[in-house]
């Protein structure tokens, strides 16, 4: 009998937490968005 936890590398499939990740990142990249589309409206830029 195998330990509870192994699995073979080929049957790793992803779980919830992987989905949370990938919603996590998402949802960063459109706070970035909107938080340059925010501040286009005052002329901001990118000093530079």
């Amino acid at each position: 009998m195998s330990p509870r936890g192994s699995k073979k590398s080929t049957d790793a499939q992803p779980d919830v937490y992987t989905g949370l990740l990938f919603i996590s990142v998402a949802s960063l990249i459109a706070g970035c968005i909107f938080l340059a589309l925010e501040l286009s409206k005052y002329d901001w830029s990118v000093p530079g």
